[in-house]
């Protein structure tokens, strides 16, 4: 997946399976089990979510996604 395909990607509010798997580059299997982890942190702190979706920006704080970074390839053309 390129910087700027995985830009386009993150910038949906809301993240399903598929694009958890894509930007994680793993298996169903494994995104379940973090989608899981992701969707039960958020209901202990209280949050109530969509059925089927995980925030976005959760997704990228727990896979660690270097936006600065993503856009910086695509200034420099990489």
């Amino acid at each position: 997946m390129t910087a700027e395909e995985t830009l386009k990607l993150i910038s949906k509010q809301w993240c399903n399976l598929e694009d958890l798997m894509k930007l994680g580059e793993i298996g169903r299997n494994n995104a379940l089990k973090i989608k899981k982890e992701i969707r039960n942190n958020l209901i202990e702190k209280g949050y109530k979510l969509p059925n089927h979706h995980i925030p976005m920006n959760e997704v990228i704080k727990y896979l660690n996604i270097d936006i600065n970074y993503l856009e910086s390839r695509i200034k420099k053309g990489v």
